[in-house]
Parts: C-alpha cells; sequence; structure tokens
C-alpha cells in the first residue's frame, strides 16, 4: 500500500495454542521452540477504540487461525483472519492491511513471518466476557474457545508475566482453555486445556 495512514487499535487480545501451559514464545520470543516444536493457535482481538486515518474501527472484532511450523522466529507461518461481519469495505481493507502486516507498525511483522496467508474473510465474531473472568470467542463452525486466567495465590489477582518483549503487550496474563476447537482450511484442532494468554494490546503504525 502506497500510502498508510495513521492507524491505531487498542483492546483486548485472546489467543489460545498447542502449547501445554504457559507458551514458552511470550518470554523467550521464539528464541525457544514450542513445546511440541510447531505451535497451531487462534487468536481473537476485541477493539474497543480504533482508527484508520479518519476511518473509525471501535467495536470491530477480529480473530485468526495461526499455523506456525516450528519456532516463531523462523517465519514460514500459515495464517487467516476472520474480519467482523459488521465492518464496511472501508473498515475491511484497513483491518485486511493491519492484520496481514502491510499496514507496518506494531502488526508488520506478520509480513515478515506470513509465508502462506489464506486471506481474510467476514464472519461473525463473537467476543464476550462471561462468568466473571472468561472469554468466549467464537467464529461459527470455525472457532469456539473459552478461555479462564489460572487461578493464583490472590484469587482477585491474575497470574501475569509483566515487561516482556512481547509484540502483543508487555504484561500477558496467563491462562488456559476451558475449550479450545478449529476448523477451517483443513485443520481440525483441539487445543482444550492447552495453553492461553490474555493481553490489553495497544498496536498503532505505520
Amino acid at each position: 500500500m502506497a500510502d498508510i495512514p495513521k492507524w491505531r487499535v487498542k483492546g483486548e487480545l485472546a489467543l489460545n495454542c498447542s502449547c501445554e501451559v504457559f507458551c514458552p514464545c511470550v518470554v523467550s520470543l521464539g528464541a525457544h521452540p514450542p513445546t511440541y516444536g510447531y505451535c497451531h493457535a487462534w487468536m481473537a482481538v476485541r477493539i474497543d477504540e480504533g482508527n484508520w486515518g479518519r476511518s473509525k474501527l471501535n467495536g470491530l472484532n477480529v480473530a485468526m487461525m495461526l499455523d506456525i511450523p516450528g519456532k516463531m522466529g523462523d517465519g514460514n507461518w500459515t495464517a487467516a483472519a476472520y474480519f467482523d461481519e459488521k465492518c464496511t469495505d472501508k473498515q475491511f481493507e484497513a483491518l485486511s492491511a493491519i492484520f496481514s502486516g502491510g499496514a507496518r507498525g506494531t502488526t508488520g511483522l506478520f509480513k515478515l513471518l506470513v509465508g502462506n496467508f489464506l486471506g481474510a474473510k467476514r464472519a461473525i465474531v463473537d467476543y464476550e466476557v462471561k462468568n466473571g473472568d472468561e472469554r468466549h470467542v467464537t467464529v461459527p463452525k470455525i472457532i469456539t474457545g473459552v478461555v479462564k486466567p489460572i487461578p493464583g495465590g490472590d484469587p482477585e489477582t491474575p497470574v501475569t508475566v509483566q515487561n516482556t518483549q512481547y509484540w502483543m503487550g508487555p504484561d500477558v496474563v496467563i491462562a488456559t482453555a476451558l475449550k479450545g476447537k478449529v476448523r477451517d482450511f483443513g485443520r481440525v484442532w483441539n487445543f482444550d486445556q492447552k495453553s492461553a494468554e490474555l493481553c490489553s494490546i495497544d498496536w498503532s503504525g505505520p
């Protein structure tokens, strides 16, 4: 894209992967391999505030499927995106640029690491907080996820890894998936009871 406007996405991210609790990539930044040598994952973003130039992105949800064959930093990822069916054509183009890495900035690493982008499509993407601290994410017939923070010594305070260099955000809540299923593009994955994380995000570019 020749002219990329200033953009920003603020909200929350939930992610669930095939690693055991807790995924090593948050701290190792990809220097250590995932639990089983590869990482299969889904993630979802709730955009509380966002803009693409003067176009607002507030209130939209995004989900992605990620298939990472080895260490995160080695690249060759396969990814697909699902954008809120409520988005306009202009918002769809903006989200496509941001979540493919084409808009540079915080998510620009996708351009470097994703070797096979399967594309983006509109879908119902629900991202809700239920039962106190559970995040329920649904993309009908594609993603079913329920992410819950793991219990800590103080039940009122989530177990958190702080001050990391993780690209998504420096403070990551350690969680597990009560449900985590993906079915699309020939993948049939089950991540129930596997590693998950929650992260407040504030991404921007270019």
